[in-house]
C-alpha cells in the first residue's frame, strides 16, 4: 500500500512533495481479488453430480480439490502434514541435556584447573571427587549439589546449569520465560514463586466452579508482566496455560525412559531448589483437572539431528497438536464437519497468510453456493440441484456445444429464429444479428444513458451509441413435440457414456426452455424398464448395476407424449448404446434376455412402425462399434424412413442438438 512522505526541505518543487512507497499487502484476503466465481464452482459440482456424485459429495470435492487459483482442502492438508513430518525428522530432545553437559564438563574443567593449582591435602581429595562422578549427567549434578568450588568460573557455570533448568521448565508452562529470566536474581525466582502460590490457588478456587472475578483481576494486577497474552478472564487464562502444560507433558511422555530419570534428577536442581518443580507440580494438577479433554497422554517420535531445549520442545509440542487439529479439521471426515471449524489464525501460525486466505475463501464458496439457492432438498430428503443451478448448468453445457456446432459450420444456439413471430423478448444486439431493432426500448436505453451522464438536453436529440440498440427476439412458427430417449443402461456407465448422455439431455433442454419455448420437450430414460424423467432428477441419477435396454417401453412413453400435442410436429430422438434386449410382457412386467430375443426385438419395430406413422422426424443416434446394433439401427432405419448418426462420444451434443436445429429450421 503507498505510504506517502513529506519532504524535508519545504522549498522544494512540489512535484516532489508527496513520495509513494508500494509493499505487499498484509492484511488479509486481496481487497482487489476477483469475486468468487459460482459459475465455475457450479460447473464443477454439476460435471461431478452427472458423474454420478451426490450434490453433497460433489460439494466437498470441489472443497478438497480447490479450483484454479485457489488451494483445495487436500493440497492445505498436505502442506500441514508434511510441515508435521519434517519437524519430528529435523529436531531431537536432547537440546537441554546437551547444554546441560557442556556447562557441566566445563566447570568440571575449570575447577581441576584450579586444583591442580592448589597444593593442600583439601584440594588432592576434591580432585578424587570430581575425577569418581557417576557417568549421568543428573546424578553428577546432584552430587555437586554441595561441593565447594574453587574456582569462581567453575562456580559461575555450575549455577548456569541451575538458572537453565529453572528458565527451560517454566519457559515449557509461559512463553518467553527462558528469556525474561536470564540473569534473574533472588528477588525474580521469588517473584516466580509468588506468581505460582497465587495462579495455584485461583486455578483451584476455578475448578470449584467458584466466581473468581475479583480474584483474577487482582492476580493479573500482581502478576500480569508474566502473561504476555493478556488474557481478560479465567478461562482465557486456564486455556492458554493448559495447552502449554499439556504440550510440557507430552515432551515428557516422548522423552526415553532413560531421559525421563535423568529429567526427574535435574529438575531437583533448577533455581538450586525442589520447590519450583513442586509448584509447576501443583499448576499442571488444576489446569489437568480444568481441561481434561486435552491430550495428555500423547508423545511424539521426533529422529532429526537439531537439538531443541525444554522449552522448545514444549512449543514444538504445542506446533503438532495445533498442526493434527487443523489436519483433522481439514479432513472434514468427522461427525457434524464444518469448515468453520478451522482455525484460521492457527492456520496462518503454521502455513502462512496465504493459507488462511484460501481456507477462508473455500468457507465463503460453500455458504454462498447454498445461499443463493443452487440447491434444494427433494421430497426423500436428498440434496439436489435446484432448478436455478439446472438452469446454470444447462447455460454453460449449451455454451460449450454450442463451440462444437459453429466450429463445424452449425448456426449458433443463441439465435432464436429468423423471420418469425416476435416472442416479446428482446435483447441487446450483437455482431451478426439480423433481427429487427426494437426502437423504444433503443431510444429508451439511449435517453437514459445520456440523462445518467448529464449530458441530455431536450429538444437537442438523442444520440444513440451501440450499446443502447436492442433487438425484438423471434422464433419460427411451427411447434414441435420433442421426445429424447436416453439409455440408462449399466453398459452406458462401463464405456464412458453416462455423463454425455445427461449433458446432451441437459443442453438440450435448456436450449428449449430459453430459446424455443413453444416446442415441449420430455425426457425418457430406458434401462430394464423406462420412465419419464425430469431433467433435474437425470442429472442426479446414478448408474445401477441393471441389465436391459427396454426401448420397447420407451417408445410407448414416447407416443404419450406426442399424443398430448396433436398439432405440433412429432420428433424422436434416441440415444442408445445397444440393441433392444428387454421389453414389457403383458402383465407390464419387464422381460429381459439376452442376446435380443425375437420378441423383443418384434415388439420394438413394431412400436417404431407406430412412431412413423404419427409423422414423427426420427433421428438415432448410435454410441459404439457393436455390429449387432449397428445393423438392428440401419434396418429399422431405412425401414421407418428415419436417420442414423454415430458420433463419438464428445461429440454426442452436438449431435443431437445439431439434429434438433436442422429440423426446426426445416419445419
Amino acid at each position: 500500500m503507498p505510504q506517502h512522505t513529506p519532504d524535508a526541505e519545504p522549498g522544494r518543487n512540489r512535484r516532489n512533495f508527496h513520495r509513494s512507497r508500494y509493499d505487499r499487502y498484509r492484511g488479509g484476503p486481496d481487497p482487489l481479488a476477483p469475486p468468487l466465481d459460482l459459475r465455475e464452482a457450479l460447473d464443477e459440482i454439476g460435471a461431478d453430480v452427472m458423474a454420478g456424485s451426490s450434490p453433497r459429495r460433489a460439494i466437498r470435492e470441489l472443497l478438497r480439490r480447490g479450483m484454479p487459483g485457489m488451494r483445495g482442502l487436500d493440497e492445505l492438508r498436505e502442506r500441514i502434514n508434511r510441515r508435521r513430518n519434517e519437524m519430528l525428522r529435523n529436531r531431537n530432545l536432547d537440546g537441554t541435556f546437551q547444554e546441560i553437559r557442556e556447562l557441566l564438563d566445563r566447570a568440571v574443567l575449570e575447577e581441576r584447573k584450579q586444583l591442580a593449582r592448589d597444593l593442600d591435602d583439601d584440594a588432592r581429595f576434591a580432585e578424587m571427587q570430581l575425577g569418581n562422578l557417576p557417568p549421568s549427567t543428573a546424578a553428577a549434578v546432584n552430587e555437586l549439589g554441595e561441593y565447594q568450588w574453587r574456582s569462581a568460573q567453575a562456580r559461575e557455570d555450575f549455577e548456569k546449569i541451575r538458572d537453565l533448568l529453572g528458565r527451560e521448565l517454566l519457559e515449557q508452562r509461559f512463553a518467553g520465560m527462558k528469556e525474561a529470566l536470564e540473569g534473574a536474581d533472588e528477588n525474580d525466582r521469588q517473584a516466580i514463586t509468588d506468581m505460582l502460590a497465587d495462579l495455584n490457588e485461583l486455578l483451584a478456587k476455578h475448578n470449584r466452579g467458584e466466581d473468581t472475578t475479583d480474584e483474577f483481576a487482582e492476580f493479573m494486577d500482581k502478576h500480569g508482566q508474566f502473561f504476555p497474552e493478556n488474557p481478560r478472564n479465567t478461562d482465557e487464562l486456564v486455556e492458554s496455560l493448559a495447552r502449554r502444560s499439556a504440550a510440557a507433558q507430552q515432551f515428557y511422555n516422548s522423552l526415553s525412559p532413560e531421559q525421563r530419570a535423568e529429567l526427574d534428577q535435574l529438575s531437583q536442581q533448577a533455581f538450586g531448589s525442589p520447590d519450583l518443580m513442586a509448584a509447576l507440580a501443583g499448576v499442571d494438577d488444576q489446569l489437568r483437572l480444568a481441561r481434561p479433554d486435552l491430550d495428555w497422554n500423547g508423545s511424539q517420535g521426533f529422529s532429526g539431528d537439531q537439538p531443541m531445549g525444554l522449552g522448545e520442545a514444549a512449543a514444538a509440542m504445542a506446533d503438532l497438536a495445533e498442526l493434527d487439529q487443523l489436519s483433522e479439521a481439514m479432513s472434514q471426515q468427522y461427525a457434524g464437519a464444518d469448515l468453520a471449524d478451522i482455525d484460521l489464525e492457527a492456520l496462518a501460525r503454521q502455513l502462512g497468510d496465504d493459507a488462511a486466505v484460501d481456507a477462508r475463501t473455500l468457507a465463503e464458496l460453500e455458504k454462498a453456493l447454498r445461499d443463493q439457492g443452487y440447491f434444494e432438498r427433494g421430497a426423500d430428503g436428498e440434496l439436489r440441484l435446484s432448478p436455478k443451478a439446472m438452469r446454470q448448468l444447462g447455460q454453460s453445457v449449451l455454451a460449450d456445444i454450442a463451440e462444437r456446432l459453429t466450429g463445424r459450420g452449425e448456426r449458433s444456439t443463441r439465435l432464436s429464429g429468423r423471420l418469425g413471430e416476435p416472442t416479446g423478448a428482446t435483447r441487446e444486439w450483437a455482431f451478426g444479428d439480423t433481427e429487427p431493432w426494437d426502437v423504444s426500448r433503443t431510444i429508451t436505453n439511449a435517453v437514459l444513458r445520456e440523462a445518467g451522464a448529464g449530458g441530455f438536453v431536450p429538444g437537442s436529440g438523442v444520440a444513440i451509441d451501440v450499446g443502447d440498440v436492442e433487438i425484438t427476439e423471434t422464433e419460427a412458427r411451427s411447434q414441435a413435440a420433442v421426445v429424447l430417449l436416453v439409455d440408462t443402461s449399466f453398459s452406458m456407465e462401463m464405456e464412458g457414456r453416462w455423463t454425455p448422455m445427461k449433458r446432451t439431455a441437459i443442453a438440450l433442454n435448456h436450449l428449449i426452455s430459453t430459446r424455443f419455448r413453444t416446442d415441449e420437450l420430455a425426457v425418457i430414460a430406458f434401462g430394464r424398464e423406462a420412465r419419464t424423467i425430469d431433467v433435474g432428477e437425470l442429472a442426479g441419477l446414478s448408474p445401477r448395476m441393471e441389465q436391459g435396454t427396454n426401448l420397447h417401453h420407451a417408445l410407448l412413453l414416447a407416443q404419450r407424449h406426442l399424443r398430448r400435442f396433436p398439432h405440433a410436429t412429432p420428433v424422436v430422438l434416441i440415444v442408445t448404446d445397444g440393441e433392444p434386449t428387454a421389453h414389457l410382457d403383458p402383465s407390464g412386467e419387464p422381460f429381459f434376455f439376452y442376446p435380443p430375443h425375437p420378441q423383443t426385438i418384434g415388439l420394438t419395430v413394431a412400436e417404431l412402425d407406430h412412431v412413423a406413422r404419427m409423422g414423427a422426424q426420427v433421428t438415432i443416434f448410435r454410441l459404439g462399434d457393436d455390429p449387432g446394433l449397428a445393423m438392428f439401427i440401419d434396418r429399422v432405419a431405412r425401414r421407418i424412413g428415419g436417420r442414423v448418426v454415430a458420433p463419438d462420444v464428445d461429440g454426442l451434443g452436438a449431435a443431437v442438438v445439431g439434429d434438433y436445429l436442422r429440423g426446426r429450421r426445416g419445419r
